[in-house]
């Protein structure tokens, strides 16, 4: 009937001398989940003592008045007796606090505030102390005016300017996009008005970069092994959100393996985790993480896993459980108004079901999510070894065609003869593809986002294009990151 201790449930054996031992816990569940705390049952092994029966109403009582005289705001627990075994206990049942924060009051709410953690009751820090004051009050930090930030005209149009050069990028062909206003930063909380002057919030210095007051950092990392103990290669981002993104998300793509897939004769590129999913991942550690927290997303890449930590709890009544089934709970309200004008995230709580599904379809475990009472960690798991060869890289091929020019049949009519032409497949080129090909063969070379701008499809939509000529053999990637550019690959290797 009864498992071990974990966030939502404590054993004690008998009512402690010290109403301190379980109150704190009280004041733990009212600021989580809620819990329940079981008397007459020995913690580590879960041996049913019992309460004595001429004494089950003196101890309930005394469970209810300690808990409810100890703690404030006011805990009402709803206690209970059941049978089990034939033996007596009594179940105090704390349901989740809307008053955030609840301390021991003999304590003060700066030492008295109490958390779960693993199944252990802790002291609350600073960060999660203000964290829970802004779930209390119903508030969101990143809506609230940002002290020691001015909020400049040019830095106000600057804004509006790049936010709306971002959606246009991302925006899906046909979507009318209208550029950001003033008003409409005010209706997000990006801006708030004192007084008849704009003033920035959190959000303001989060969206503008601002590394200042505010911390919005990515630290990425490659190491060795499975634990962080021996590093290959460290990197820091800062920036704005949406640069932080795409430079998080290329640091990944370049420190994993890349396979292939072979359609025919028409090899196609393909990364061992999906990059949908890697940058699903990082838009959600961004738009969702706590920026009361001071500490960074963190993205490690391991030999056998890549790791994307989010600082700060999950928000109110949000649950890892929940968050995979596609429940959604915003943090920050005015970021992710933001961000769905700026086409980084679309439908709400489909995130993380879609990153699950692709990991799945890629063949690889099903991701993992741990903690959310501190931070939250996303681990994907990679190939293992079985499907390593023997310098530790994802074959080349999935259907087990070489992965070599000679032995790559170079058919007639499928491979292009000259830069000039676009080739005669067998399988035709779609019109974004030949649309692509045309502005590179004009151009001499160009990156995704002026294929999406001349398609008027959103940067992720152009890469795919690029990458499908790229594994067509019809182009070639050079350089990296920002820098990515795609030539003809006649232009570029004589051997085509």
């Amino acid at each position: 009937m009864f498992s071990g201790e974990s966030r939502n449930v404590e054993y004690k054996v008998a009512l402690p001398d010290r109403s301190i031992k379980y109150t704190k816990t009280a004041v733990a569940f009212a600021n989580g989940e809620g819990g329940r705390i079981v008397f007459g049952i020995e913690d580590r092994t879960l041996n049913v003592v019992g309460v004595p029966d001429d004494q089950v109403f003196t101890i309930m009582d005394a469970i209810s008045n300690a808990i409810a005289d100890s703690c404030e705001p006011l805990i009402i627990p709803d206690i209970s007796m059941r049978d089990v075994d034939g033996k007596t206990v009594i179940v105090a049942e704390i349901l989740p606090g809307a008053q955030r924060p609840y301390f021991i009051r003999s304590m003060g709410r700066d030492q008295g505030t109490f958390v779960r953690v693993a199944g252990t009751t802790r002291q609350a820090d600073e960060a999660t102390i203000k964290e829970l004051l802004f779930e209390g009050s119903n508030r969101s930090f990143d809506q609230t005016v940002c002290l020691g930030l001015e909020a400049t005209s040019e830095a106000i149009e600057q804004l509006c300017e790049s936010m709306t050069a971002v959606a246009r990028t991302n925006a899906k062909h046909g979507d009318e996009i209208k550029p950001v206003t003033v008003k409409q930063l005010l209706s997000w909380g990006v801006l708030t008005e004192r007084d008849g002057d704009l003033k920035p919030t959190n959000a303001f210095a989060i969206l503008t970069g601002h590394n200042g007051p505010i911390r919005s950092v990515v630290q990425c990392g490659v190491f060795k092994g499975s634990t962080k103990a021996v590093f290959v290669d460290r990197r820091e981002f800062t920036g704005t959100p949406w640069e932080l993104i795409e430079q998080a998300y290329q640091y990944v793509l370049r420190n994993i393996h890349m396979g292939a897939r072979f359609n025919g004769v028409y090899r196609q590129d393909v990364y061992e985790i999906p990059p949908d999913a890697i940058r699903e991942l990082i838009v959600n550690a961004v738009v969702h993480r706590s920026y009361i927290d001071h500490s960074s997303i963190q993205i490690a890449i391991y030999d056998d896993r890549l790791e994307i930590t989010s600082p700060g709890r999950l928000p109110m009544g949000q649950t890892i459980e929940r968050m995979k089934e596609g429940y959604s709970k915003i943090r920050n309200e005015a970021l992710a108004a933001a961000f769905s004008y700026m086409r980084l995230i679309e439908h709400w709580g489909s995130g993380i079901p879609r990153i699950i599904a692709e990991v799945r379809e890629a063949g690889l475990r099903e991701p993992e999510f741990l903690g959310g009472d501190t931070d939250l960690r996303i681990n994907i798991y990679r190939q293992t070894d079985a499907v390593r060869d023997t310098e530790g890289k994802v074959p080349d091929t999935v259907s087990g065609v070489p992965d070599t020019e000679d032995k790559v049949p170079d058919t007639a009519g499928r491979v292009p003869d000259t830069e000039d032409k676009v080739p005669d497949t067998e399988d035709s080129l779609s019109a974004g593809q030949c649309a692509a090909y045309q502005y590179v063969r004009e151009h001499g070379e160009a990156t995704a986002g002026e294929i999406g701008k001349s398609l008027g499809v959103q940067d992720r939509r152009a890469r795919k294009i690029l990458s499908e000529l790229v594994a067509r053999g019809l182009l070639r990637r050079i350089g990296a990151a920002r820098s990515t550019r795609y030539v003809l690959a006649a232009a570029s290797d004589s051997g085509h």
